[in-house]
């Protein structure tokens, strides 16, 4: 049975944190919903005592103890939902941002500042991930590389490796204890947006960061935009401070929210796996379609690939959103080409097996039959190719799932 363990007992179910880790205290208060804090400062009488307080945040990036300062340092409501998010991957702490790349960004930051800037990481990534390592926006270098060339492109420098599994858009799947080992002393990032700790917890596999798109199943509503890292205490303090520095806080309202996605987060991911489950094995079956990809440890994520024009089926779904992000109750499709990934560079991009015909869909909970029904007549408005004319046309006999 998957566990985790409490702060203080022993351990509990994931679904049992999912509902529980965060809100330990508010039968205590006599509280059954975790209040929301708005504050942006808070009042103190002891300037001294404060003082002291801010110049200890400011050497370690330890959380103030005592009653809230000010909210750039933190937020009460916040910090409930880091809790959880901890509990439910197995980290010591969890530090949240206003969004996904905001997170990432603070980590780079974090290693610039120990003189740092080499970054090893793995293709495909999230395509604004991929730009923000490639430009070097962060005054950072990137190396890419296959998993198992990740040893060999390790410098001096290095330091961090990134990886995502699956990986997006194609959910390609890479073994994180090999990565792992592989980096040696270099701490890992394992973006786990896709997974969530429903389906994989990168920290029992070596990874030293997990990284979340909170906007995704986290949340899982659509309705909040947020960024997570897990990490230990170490870490977590040096990210609170260039937090603290750059801005980059999470408001309350989404701290709530997050926390509240939280407690359904295995029933929605366990559901809309099913969903995905079933689709990608009709998909697969399918002559409209060339190739479906599916990992192996399941989730709700289906990558396909049409046999005719992906542009058109976008255009002709009814019930599925055609839309950015993912992750939500309902059920999204894009053209990852066009808009998640399209500020990669085109040669990447498709080196990477983003294929200008692969469409992402990001399966929700609704009924699969009414999902089939609005894919199948999508699907019908792409004309079907003779077998062997063209660059669209079937090469096997059949598509299958790659896993």
């Amino acid at each position: 049975m998957d566990s985790t363990r409490a702060l203080h007992g022993a351990p509990r179910a994931l679904a049992t944190e999912a509902v529980h880790a965060g809100r330990d205290d508010l039968a205590r208060q006599g509280l059954h919903a975790a209040p929301i804090d708005l504050s942006t400062t808070y009042p103190s009488y002891d300037s001294r005592g404060e003082a002291a307080r801010i110049d200890a945040f400011a050497t370690t990036g330890a959380e103030p103890e005592g009653p809230p300062v000010y909210g750039r340092l933190g937020n009460p409501t916040v910090a409930r939902f880091e809790t959880a998010l901890a509990r439910l991957e197995g980290t010591e702490s969890a530090v949240a941002f206003a969004s996904g790349m905001a997170a990432l960004t603070a980590v780079l930051l974090v290693r610039a500042s120990a003189g740092l800037r080499h970054v090893v990481a793995v293709r495909p990534l999230y395509g604004c991930s991929d730009h923000l390592l490639t430009a070097g926006l962060l005054g950072s270098e990137v190396t890419w590389t296959d998993p198992a060339g990740i040893t060999d492109a390790l410098r001096p420098d290095t330091g961090l490796v990134m990886v995502e599994s699956p990986a997006n858009p194609t959910l390609a799947e890479v073994d994180l204890r090999a990565v792992a080992h592989a980096c040696g002393t270099v701490p890992l990032l394992a973006d786990n947006t896709f997974a969530t700790p429903v389906l994989q917890r990168p920290a029992e596999q070596g990874a030293r960061l997990v990284l979340h798109s909170a906007t995704k199943y986290l949340g899982g509503h659509g309705d909040v935009m947020a960024g997570v890292v897990a990490c230990d205490e170490e870490l977590a303090g040096q990210l609170r401070q260039v937090r603290f520095a750059t801005g980059g806080v999470l408001h309350p309202l989404a701290g709530y929210l997050l926390l509240r996605g939280l407690a359904t987060l295995p029933v929605r991911v366990r559901a809309a796996s099913a969903n995905a489950a079933e689709l990608a094995r009709r998909l697969a079956a399918d002559p409209r379609v060339s190739r479906v990809h599916y990992p192996r440890i399941g989730g709700a994520m289906i990558a396909f690939e049409v046999t005719g024009d992906p542009h058109e089926v976008i255009a002709a779904v009814r019930l599925i959103t055609p839309a950015v992000s993912l992750g939500s109750v309902d059920t999204l499709i894009q053209h990852p080409a066009s808009i998640s990934h399209r500020i990669v560079d085109a040669d990447d991009r498709r080196g990477a097996g983003v294929s200008d015909h692969l469409l992402r869909l990001s399966v929700g909970l609704e009924d699969v039959e009414d999902l089939w029904t609005d894919l199948d007549e999508a699907l019908g408005a792409a004309p079907s190719p003779v077998r062997g004319a063209g660059n669209c046309a079937l090469s096997h006999d059949a598509p299958a799932v790659a896993i």
